[in-house]
């Protein structure tokens, strides 16, 4: 009754396999959507995360904006 013959447990390891497989993705998209869904961004080892404020004090310094616009953004950030 329970004899394989022969060649039945290979399909049973195969199925497990699969099984385990398709929870692994299944938990991965959990984690992947609740990341997404609460704006939670792993960053690299050794990278900070930079503010609105410090870009704006960036693009100030490169010149790439205005002393009135760079005044203009940062009063607009320090309004929320």
């Amino acid at each position: 009754m329970w004899d394989m013959h022969g060649g039945g447990g290979w399909w049973m390891i195969s199925g497990w396999l699969w099984v385990i497989l398709f929870w692994a993705v299944v938990i991965g998209l959990v984690v992947w959507v609740v990341g997404r869904l609460t704006g939670r961004r792993e960053l690299p080892p050794g990278q900070e995360r930079v503010t609105p404020q410090e870009i704006a004090r960036m693009r100030y310094a490169r010149g790439e904006i205005s002393r009135e616009e760079f005044e203009q953004i940062i009063r607009d950030l320090s309004e929320r």
